[in-house]
């Protein structure tokens, strides 16, 4: 276990960041993907749902758009919800992890400790469970380091040459896919980042770039991130069988 150079204080305090900058271009159609309706609502929409349903869990749970978002507004007519710490931070960067860096920098400024906790998540992995997000937060709250959802890789695995063939099969076994929320202490994210720079995909490849090991906490294969437009139907479909089993 790798020691924190931030020390835990009795009843650290959780927060919420949710980067919502992205155009996602991989989605193909028009506009940002996060405000494209599945199952009636807006993608975005349905990933605050998750942290919603665990009120009193969070201080703070922000959304970051980038300053000329807007489309917000309409896609989200109830956020934020002030009284429960909800804030939308127009402060998007050239980058997810500009984009990041700028919202946990808002954090601090707002009164955030170095040794408080932040939940980073996709905006439009919109499939994530709230039992979820407290397993990470179990596990999550005492480590040193911190971690985040992750799920088994299942398949073979292949590297490919630049003609588009395979040069090799990998070993699985100890494979995961990166998912969302990524759990770390707000002080040592915002030095991880600025140590790690703008190349870095999600928080816990700047946390590796500075030497610490996250822990890896299970997640699920529903947790994936909307990205490509075979996604929208498949995540659509999940969301309404969910619908249909809690009414029963």
């Amino acid at each position: 276990m790798h020691a924190s150079p931030y020390p835990e204080r009795r009843a650290p305090r959780c927060h919420v960041l949710i980067p919502c900058a992205g155009v996602g271009a991989r989605a193909g159609g028009s506009g940002p993907k996060q405000y494209r309706r599945i199952a009636g609502l807006p993608i975005v929409a349905h990933t605050l749902a998750a942290f919603r349903a665990l009120p009193g869990s969070f201080e703070t749970l922000s959304l970051i758009v980038s300053a000329d978002d807007d489309q917000v507004g309409a896609a989200l007519p109830d956020f934020p919800v002030l009284p429960q710490g909800e804030q939308l931070l127009r402060l998007g960067g050239a980058s997810r992890a500009a984009t990041v860096h700028h919202g946990l920098s808002a954090l601090r400024e707002q009164g955030a400790h170095a040794d408080d906790w932040v939940l980073v998540h996709d905006a439009a992995r919109c499939l994530v469970m709230p039992a979820q997000i407290e397993a990470l937060m179990v596990a999550c709250r005492h480590d040193s380091v911190g971690g985040l959802l992750a799920h088994r890789l299942a398949d073979t695995l292949k590297a490919s040459t630049p003609e588009g063939r395979v040069a090799t099969t990998l070993a699985r076994a100890d494979k995961w896919l990166a998912q969302t929320p990524q759990m770390f202490r707000i002080g040592m994210l915002i030095d991880a980042l600025e140590r790690a720079g703008d190349a870095v995909t999600d928080e816990a490849s700047a946390i590796e770039h500075v030497g610490l090991a996250p822990l890896l906490v299970a997640g699920s294969a529903q947790n994936f991130k909307v990205t490509f437009p075979e996604d929208f139907s498949l995540a659509e479909a999940v969301l309404l069988a969910r619908r249909a089993s809690a009414a029963t």
